[in-house]
């Protein structure tokens, strides 16, 4: 993290007891998507308390040897440019086949019209290519890592 993204973090941390503190798994900065638009909407969509959930590919953690994320975890949502947003405290983390995730869940992603069919074509999209990036394929049974989250900062 850089000073400003410190900065934000630690203005949040300030609100907390030393317990709350130290009850933290993990801090970590981060842009959600891959592009700048995506990136930005997304910041932007988790600041309004919107988007309260996003998915990745589990082949992912596993071709970095990363370990899944940890409840409790805090996150500074950046935009593209860097710059926090908001903080958000990892809710859930469960692991689920692309082909059984729910309309729930991808209407709590809060992203496009807010409809499986929409959340389903464009996951499809961006899964296939990222899969191709890592060498293996991606198929509607593949594993996804989903996370629930809530907006802690600012309130």
């Amino acid at each position: 993290m850089d000073i400003k993204q410190m900065d934000f973090l630690e203005q949040y941390l300030s609100t907390l007891t030393q317990s709350d503190r130290d009850a933290i798994p993990q801090v970590i900065a981060e842009y959600f998507c891959a592009d700048e638009y995506n990136a930005n909407e997304c910041a932007r969509l988790i600041n309004q308390g919107i988007k309260r959930a996003s998915c990745s590919l589990k082949a992912g953690y596993d071709a970095e040897d990363e370990a899944l994320p940890k409840l409790g975890r805090l996150s500074v949502v950046l935009n593209w440019a860097q710059e926090p947003v908001c903080i958000i405290k990892l809710t859930d983390v469960s692991i689920c086949p692309f082909n059984k995730v729910t309309p729930e869940f991808a209407t709590l992603e809060g992203e496009g019209d807010l409809s499986y069919p929409w959340w389903r074509e464009a996951h499809i999209r961006f899964f296939t290519k990222y899969a191709a990036s890592l060498d293996i394929e991606f198929t509607e049974s593949s594993d996804l890592v989903l996370e629930r989250f809530e907006k802690v900062y600012p309130l």
